[in-house]
């Protein structure tokens, strides 16, 4: 409860500073007097709440989200697997990924608009294109990091590749197959919204950008703070996804600065067994097989 408390607490004095520093017209070297208030921010969040467009845009912006990210997650843990467990996959695809990786998936958009015959089509082809990369080199890099021992003993207890693929490939490349999904949701949260911005009819970049062109600041803010918290509330979902899906993974607890576990009392170290006396002369088996 505490801890919770604390963050809480953190949110409040970022809101109560930024509303001190706005109603005050604070105008040191960054410019607060150009900001709406806090105030000024929940007036107009009560406002779109209240129609109808703001509904279309928010389930605008996660249809596109969760279809480019599915596919993101499919595809780029199918890829990753393939490169990481083939050298033929590896050669083809590997020079290929590679060049395309480092291109901003933003800078995608001309191509999406060329390429594809609507809008949304293309809006989805860039969430997908940002999330497909973090997914693809985290579960290349999860699967080629597990120990070869376990394939192993599958092998050797008669399992196929199959069975090593759903038995020790998947499983033990989760929390790096997971990383790389919390990553990618959040770069495709960045990328739905520029492009939103630039060729999207309705969605919540569509709304902010349109809300900046006709210098309605409140509105800037209020699809600012909708982007956040989805991004929030979809890269908890991801995380606690994980988690429930690798329960069989050792956890590390939580110590307070200050405190020590407690440790049980030692026990008493068992007594020396005594030595065995002989009860008579040895077999002459047995000698020669203590002097070996």
């Amino acid at each position: 409860m505490t801890r919770y408390a604390l963050r809480v607490a953190s949110v409040a004095a970022a809101l109560g500073l930024w509303q001190l520093l706005t109603s005050l017209d604070v105008d040191l070297w960054l410019r607060f007097s150009q900001f709406p208030t806090v105030a000024d921010v929940a007036r107009a969040f009560a406002d779109r709440l209240a129609g109808d467009d703001y509904w279309t845009d928010l389930t605008d912006s996660l249809t596109r989200i969760v279809t480019g990210f599915l596919l993101a997650a499919v595809l780029g843990v199918a890829t990753g697997v393939l490169v990481a467990r083939s050298r033929l996959a590896e050669d083809l695809l590997g020079p290929v990924l590679e060049i395309v990786r480092p291109i901003p998936a933003i800078a995608l958009v001309p191509v999406a608009i060329l390429l594809f015959p609507s809008n949304e089509q293309g809006i989805v082809f860039i969430t997908f294109t940002a999330a497909f990369f973090p997914v693809t080199v985290s579960t290349r890099h999860a699967v080629r990091a597990l120990s070869p021992g376990w394939e192993e003993a599958v092998r050797t207890m008669g399992g196929g590749r199959w069975r090593v693929l759903g038995s020790v490939v998947l499983p033990g490349a989760l929390p790096g197959i997971f990383s790389g999904l919390s990553v990618g949701i959040g770069v495709s949260w960045i990328c739905v919204i520029s492009a939103e911005m630039i060729s999207g009819q309705y969605g919540v970049g569509y709304r902010t950008w349109q809300d900046y062109t006709v210098v309605d600041y409140p509105g800037v803010f209020v699809g600012m703070v909708t982007i956040g918290v989805l991004g929030w509330a979809t890269s908890t979902a991801v995380e606690l996804l994980g988690h429930r899906l690798t329960r069989w993974l050792p956890r590390t607890s939580y110590v307070p600065a200050g405190r020590t576990r407690p440790v049980s009392a030692p026990q008493a170290a068992p007594a020396p067994a005594a030595p065995a006396l002989p009860t008579g002369p040895e077999p002459e088996e047995a000698r020669d097989e203590h002097l070996v």
